[in-house]
């Protein structure tokens, strides 16, 4: 790391690289418990209470048994795919928004990092994580049988899937439920940004000999806090967004689509099922934030270093 005194010159390969490889962590280590979440999302009501009361290790332990343990990755190839974009779109549109809402000669207060992480999460959402994650629920979706040979998926994989798509039902399917996505992302990045920032500053004051650089241990710990607390936030939203997306060809709306899922949903299976896929999406999300976190930070560290691209300047800033 740079020394103190010297003034960061801020490099996007930098941001691209540490951001993209802390993806790609994050997504080998996870993404089993986002096909889980999925899952639980678009079940129906069970017909056997046993079943749905035994939550998502029991989803997740069907899924291996009837489908191969690798069906737990099914839709890995979109979300790696488009991992490096959304977190360089993440960490570098964050800092362009926080840097437009820091008053000269002052530092920036807790709302504008909250409206900086809302812009930075708006924006990936848009760019990114929408289509990414159409092609995703619907890969995630399949059900085959490993005894029945004539029992095939219709899609083969993230390539195959975007194909069939765009040539089936159009390039609008992959912007459905952009709106949800976007709220999501928004306020997922917006209390992610706030609490790791409070968090490591407090830490930061309590901790003067560390400097900027807090011990990995202790990124893993405020990330995992923050990355938590997104999803009680948004749960609904994510919920509503998952059908929105399963959901083949369709000529209604996004708003009346919305409310039509959303009505049935709390008709037919009443309003505890908006959270459905809480347990193993916090579970994801909480552990995803604090491998994103602890590995950039890390892996800025190097690059910051490194010839050509480094920038000498300090890790990540909140």
């Amino acid at each position: 790391m740079a020394s103190t005194d010297q003034t960061p010159k801020k490099n996007v390969a930098v941001d691209l690289i540490a951001g993209g490889f802390a993806g790609l962590m994050e997504a080998l280590s996870c993404h089993p418990l986002d096909t889980i979440k999925v899952r639980m999302q678009l079940q129906g009501k069970a017909r056997d209470p046993s079943v749905r009361a035994a939550g998502f290790i029991k989803t997740g332990i069907e899924i291996a048994r009837k489908e191969s343990p690798l069906s737990l990755y099914k839709g890995l190839g979109a979300v790696v795919t488009g991992i490096v974009p959304k977190m360089a779109i993440r960490f570098t549109t964050y800092e362009y928004y926080k840097k437009l809402l820091t008053p000269i000669d002052s530092k920036i207060a807790t709302w504008g990092v909250f409206l900086a992480g809302v812009g930075a999460g708006t924006t990936e959402a848009v760019l990114v994580v929408n289509p990414m994650e159409v092609v995703k629920i619907r890969l995630q979706a399949q059900r085959h049988s490993l005894s029945d040979p004539l029992s095939q998926p219709k899609y083969r994989n993230a390539g195959h899937c975007t194909y069939t798509i765009l040539k089936e039902e159009g390039f609008r399917t992959l912007y459905r439920g952009v709106v949800l996505t976007a709220a999501r992302q928004a306020t997922n990045q917006g209390v992610n940004f706030t609490v790791y920032s409070e968090l490591k500053s407090r830490l930061q004051e309590m901790q003067p000999d560390y400097g900027a650089t807090l011990p990995s241990w202790q990124t893993s710990i405020i990330g995992l806090i923050s990355g938590a607390l997104g999803p009680l936030s948004n749960a609904p939203i994510d919920t509503i967004k998952t059908r929105m997306q399963r959901e083949l060809g369709g000529t209604e709306s996004g708003a009346a689509r919305f409310l039509r899922i959303a009505r049935n949903l709390v008709k037919e299976e009443g309003a505890r099922a908006l959270y459905k896929g809480i347990t193993p999406r916090i579970c994801r999300v909480a552990p995803g934030q604090a491998v994103t976190f602890t590995v950039y930070e890390y892996a800025r560290k190097i690059l910051d270093k490194a010839p050509l691209i480094g920038s000498q300047a300090a890790t990540f800033e909140e």
